[in-house]
């Protein structure tokens, strides 16, 4: 091959930026710029640059805003307090049950038997009163029984007067 033609050099991609060429060579830019990466330089004087094997340190957790509002602290304490007293509400009434059926048909009978003594309590009465006004027995003939007419008048003058009224025996 002639002198006068050239072989171009390869070209190499670097992903660092180039610092500086010292005698040709091509000297890489300090990694500082990305993190965990270093260059080392080895006893033959070569220079390595890679990731190093120590993690970065991870980043702190930003702290509470805020504590928790005191309404919600009891609330959450409450919570399981009212939960267990529905629960044992509900045993409660599942062994009472049967009492309260019991109960029930017993309020029954007895608003029956008020209905029944409101009802017996007047004819017993009247039957008893006519006994006693009636005949006396042994006589033979009744007595007779005299009723009394009472008529009463009332008047009243407007929608909101006086009320007057007489009454005849």
């Amino acid at each position: 091959m002639p002198d006068h033609i050239h072989t171009p050099a390869p070209v190499i991609h670097h992903p660092i930026p180039l610092a500086a060429t010292i005698h040709g060579a091509v000297v890489p830019a300090p990694p500082a710029a990305l993190p965990a990466v270093t260059s080392v330089q080895l006893p033959d004087g070569r220079i390595v640059t890679g990731y190093t094997l120590i993690p970065t340190p991870p980043v702190p957790a930003r702290p509470a805003v805020g504590s928790v509002p005191a309404w919600a602290k009891t609330t959450a304490l409450l919570a399981p307090t009212v939960g267990g007293g529905v629960a044992a509400a509900g045993v409660g009434l599942s062994y009472a049950a049967p009492g309260l059926i019991a109960m029930s048909h017993a309020l029954w009978s007895a608003a029956a038997l008020v209905v029944a003594a409101v009802i017996a309590v007047p004819l017993a009465l009247r039957s008893v009163r006519r006994a006693f006004t009636g005949d006396s027995g042994g006589s033979g003939g009744g007595s007779v029984r005299t009723t009394t007419h009472i008529t009463q008048n009332i008047t009243a003058t407007g929608l909101f007067g006086r009320a007057n009224g007489t009454i005849n025996h």
